[in-house]
């Protein structure tokens, strides 16, 4: 006969998506400025989002207490969960209460490889790639043939996106229509909208800095590729606000460009 399974918890493994807290610097007062800086206007971009701290862009002899650091995070509403760190650098970091943390390879951010987790990284650029869970799939999907053996799709969007709504695409994303605010459309590739933009767009959200946005009118609450963004706490010039533009990367900079339409 069987055991029963008690009833009163159980233990799984599991995935946890997590923001990885990438520190550049031992200087907590400027970590805070430049935090401050970049969310006051934005409080709800990180809020409740689950992080660890990577130190391993830290001089190997430098060190740093790590709870200060997680103290300061929990009053931007981030949740500190354990610490990555070099094997060097383990006896330099003042652990308290946090774990050590082991990511897989494919977690490791670097240019030439997938970014399968999100990542932030203090006193430099700060970059938010959004989890895989927000994917839809629609029958408007069509198969992307401009490459031999080419898995990806492009995602085609024909009706206006309200607020609330979010879409996926795991190639390009074309949208036919209206994103007002609140909406947010995500694509691994290119996105390309031919209508005005007023909620969030983040392109090449797998770390693919070559992904372009595209749109009519450019009015936006975010703009993301690769995970570097701006938001409207920096206001666009007159030459791009409610204009037609692409949007580029260059050297981790996001680039605004207007589109010459004729």
């Amino acid at each position: 006969m069987l055991a029963k399974t008690p009833p009163f918890f159980e233990l799984r493994s599991g995935t946890l998506n997590t923001l990885l807290f990438v520190v550049k610097t031992t200087d907590l007062v400027e970590m805070r400025a430049e935090l401050s800086r970049r969310f006051d206007m934005t409080p709800e971009f990180f809020a409740n989002d689950i992080v660890a701290i990577d130190v391993r862009r830290l001089p190997s002899a430098k060190s740093i207490l790590v709870a200060e650091v997680a103290e300061m995070l929990k009053t931007f509403r981030m949740h500190p969960a354990g610490v990555v760190a070099n094997d060097e650098q383990r006896s330099l970091v003042q652990l308290d209460t946090l774990p050590f943390v082991e990511l897989r390879e494919s977690f490791v951010v670097r240019r030439d490889k997938t970014i399968e987790g999100r990542r932030i990284e203090a006193a430099s650029t700060i970059s938010k790639v959004m989890p895989h869970d927000m994917m839809i799939k629609s029958h408007d999907a069509i198969q992307d043939d401009s490459k031999p053996g080419s898995n990806s799709t492009t995602l085609v969007i024909e009706k206006p996106l309200r607020s609330g709504q979010q879409v996926y695409s795991k190639g390009d994303l074309i949208v036919l229509n209206l994103v007002s605010y609140g909406a947010e459309v995500m694509a691994e590739g290119s996105i390309h909208i031919y209508a005005p933009l007023r909620g969030r767009a983040l392109a090449g959200v797998h770390g693919n800095y070559n992904a372009r946005i595209f749109c009519m009118r450019l009015e936006p609450e975010l703009i993301s590729i690769a995970g570097i963004y701006r938001t409207t706490e920096i206001p666009l010039s007159p030459e791009v606000l409610s204009q037609p533009v692409q949007i580029r990367l260059e050297d981790e900079n996001l680039i605004i460009e207007p589109l010459r339409l004729r």
